[in-house]
């Protein structure tokens, strides 16, 4: 069943929406910014947690974000996902600060950091998940990407690395054994509102066998509607800089919560 799944991107410590393709990893002269909040992070975990929509993903571009990160997790414990720098050496302890009384943990998201010198690195999972007790429901796995020559590779780096590790059925079925979700950001696409990589949802549908959510691209009320017939449900869509809780004008943030209780 597609869903709409929501995200706090945060960049130097405030909740933002950027062009995905504008990050660098020398300087922010090139950055362009839809919209920064003047809310704290922990103001979106509340209003997700009050509408139950789970499983937001928490975004750290870049440093300065520890702390907003944590006051998202600690606004909603057990409801989010979080990710961005997240290596076996702290993976364990960010679970800990999106846990609830109950012991529900949140999950952490990785990317970076399993393509060293942009290869993919099987050891780097596998000491992720050692970190986390071999609990790969603890784990979502990032793979934003980028075109290139008509195929999709995963990029690095705040996207500006593309590595050699493409997206296709095989590498898919290569990872899903060792997490319990992706996330994929069309990165060519992410914050520019000119409608969702059509070919990449449906191919994610045909090669995924564990929830998949997409980001990138999404306008309207209506791409949910798009989403859900060209992954037959499969897919979920995150909306971002369309939002209007984000500053934008495309899609009520009301009508996304509807949405999913209709589904």
């Amino acid at each position: 069943m597609t869903r709409f799944r929501p995200c706090i991107d945060l960049h130097a410590g405030s909740v933002k929406q950027i062009v995905g393709g504008t990050l660098s990893t020398t300087s922010d002269s090139s950055l362009k910014t839809n919209f920064t909040s003047e809310h704290p992070s922990a103001y979106y975990a509340a209003l997700y947690k009050t509408h139950e929509l789970h499983g937001a993903h928490v975004i750290m571009l870049g440093p300065g974000n520890d702390d907003a990160a944590r006051e998202a997790l600690a606004a909603w414990q057990g409801g989010m996902q979080v990710g961005g720098g997240v290596t076996e050496k702290n993976a364990a302890e960010w679970i800990k600060a999106g846990a609830d009384k109950a012991s529900i943990s949140c999950c952490v998201i990785i990317t970076s950091y399993l393509f060293p010198e942009s290869k993919f690195s099987l050891e780097r999972l596998q000491a992720v998940l050692k970190a986390l007790d071999g609990n790969k429901d603890k784990l979502v796995i990032d793979l934003s990407c980028r075109r290139k020559d008509d195929k999709w590779f995963v990029a690095t780096n705040k996207w500006q690395t593309i590595t050699d590790f493409e997206l296709n059925q095989e590498s898919i079925a290569l990872l899903e054994p060792h997490c319990s979700e992706f996330l994929i950001h069309a990165a060519d696409v992410e914050g520019l509102q000119r409608g969702i990589d059509h070919e990449l949802v449906s191919a994610l549908a045909g090669w995924c066998s564990i929830p998949v959510t997409y980001a990138g691209g999404g306008r309207s009320i209506e791409d949910l509607e798009l989403v859900k017939s060209l992954s037959n449900g499969k897919v979920d869509l995150t909306i971002g800089s369309a939002l209007d809780i984000f500053g934008g004008a495309g899609v009520k943030f009301e009508d996304c919560v509807k949405w999913n209780q209709q589904q």
